[in-house]
């Protein structure tokens, strides 16, 4: 079925549940102000200090995007939802390419990446870090809540918007102010000044298939830019206004790959981009389907101490949350000169899958499921 739910609909509302006006507020205002006025930045990253702070903060950015991700990915039915489930792990995939990407930039300019910390796993709902309180997130199961909190976050920034290095309205923008304080240091102190940081801790390969997108090695401002590009065009496009993000789409070798954005605007329009589609025009191409009733009712924004101590559901919420505290164990480890502990982590990927969709199908006794909590726990307190 192409629709987002099964049976008949209220007349004015289309199978997905959603006002037939969400493509005219979603997909048009963003090419509606092409002759914006460029505003003035509100970036202030002067000091190399300040740079490898906005950095680690970019760190913290993309890994918050990741347990909603998984939250909804892990809801869907992948028999009855094959082209939600294409899209959600795609851009999961993707998000990992920029956690690994900010990495690499704080690494070049003499940071130290930090993800095994209790910082990264604030209590949802959460706004994402550094950002405007707009940007928030929540564990949820797939659906139009979903969409709408994953829209919000991948929105591109108009065009003339301004940099800015905290309090965010988009992403593009905090990553616009990471660009300019790099142009900035890099001409008042010089490339090697600021790109001083060891070669051999840039990761540039690691288990990251079902997407176009790649891999940079930072090592002086040119591959900033081009890591700060990838980033930036995965989520909201190219030239900010085109749906494509420059990618060759590995699902679909007949076009190029939508930008994340784009991609949940065809998850909840029912239909996918061809070539010669544009903002204004909305999705024209083939049909996309959405089963709502193939999706597990996970409760929203759950905690361990919802469940009683000892608790079938509890243990399995601590046990999942061992494993995801284990990833991110790894995933520092590779980020800070062990590249080798990437392959653990697709492991442990495989095992918090598992727990996850586990989790899923047990009952709470209200009419949902129970689900992950992603809360922090302190290495000693992991399983080995």
């Amino acid at each position: 079925m192409s629709a987002m739910t099964r049976g008949t609909v209220p007349q004015g509302v289309d199978r997905r549940g959603l006002s037939f006006d969400s493509r005219s507020e979603n997909t048009m205002n963003h090419s509606e102000h092409l002759d914006m006025p460029e505003a003035p930045s509100t970036a202030r990253i002067a000091t190399l200090d300040c740079l490898r702070e906005h950095l680690q903060w970019a760190i913290e950015l993309e890994h918050a995007t990741l347990p909603p991700y998984l939250c909804a990915l892990y809801s869907l039915d992948p028999s009855r939802n094959p082209d939600a489930v294409q899209v959600v792990s795609g851009v999961f995939v993707e998000e990992m390419i920029h956690l690994a990407l900010a990495a690499n930039l704080l690494n070049a300019v003499g940071g130290r990446p930090n993800l095994d910390a209790s910082r990264l796993l604030s209590r949802h709902p959460r706004p994402l870090p550094h950002a405007d309180p707009s940007l928030e997130l929540s564990l949820v199961p797939f659906g139009p809540e979903a969409l709408e909190m994953f829209l919000r976050l991948e929105q591109p920034a108009l065009p003339g918007a301004p940099a800015e290095g905290d309090g965010y309205e988009t992403i593009g923008q905090f990553y616009d102010a990471v660009e300019e304080g790099l142009r900035h240091l890099c001409a008042e102190l010089g490339e090697q000044a600021v790109f001083r940081g060891d070669p051999a801790r840039q990761v540039t390969a690691g288990p990251f298939a079902h997407t176009g997108g790649q891999l940079i090695a930072v090592t002086d401002l040119s591959s900033a830019l081009a890591a700060l590009e990838e980033i930036v065009e995965q989520g909201e496009g190219t030239a900010r206004g085109e749906v494509w993000d420059g990618d060759q789409d590995i699902f679909h070798p007949e076009r190029d790959e939508v930008s994340h954005y784009y991609r949940f605007q065809e998850l909840k329009l029912g239909r996918r981009y061809r070539k010669g589609d544009t903002p204004r025009s909305g999705p024209t191409g083939a049909p996309v389907a959405v089963d709502l009733t193939g999706i597990r009712p996970v409760r929203p924004n759950q905690r361990m101490a919802d469940f009683p101590v000892g608790s079938p559901i509890r243990a399995a919420q601590e046990g999942f949350n061992r494993t995801y505290g284990d990833l991110l164990g790894l995933l520092e480890q590779a980020f800070n000169g062990s590249p080798q502990t990437l392959g653990p982590a697709t492991g442990t990927m495989y095992a918090l899958k598992a727990q996850a969709q586990g989790l899923m199908e047990m009952p709470t006794g209200d009419g949902t499921t129970a689900g992950p909590t992603f809360e922090y726990v302190a290495p000693e307190s992991r399983s080995s």
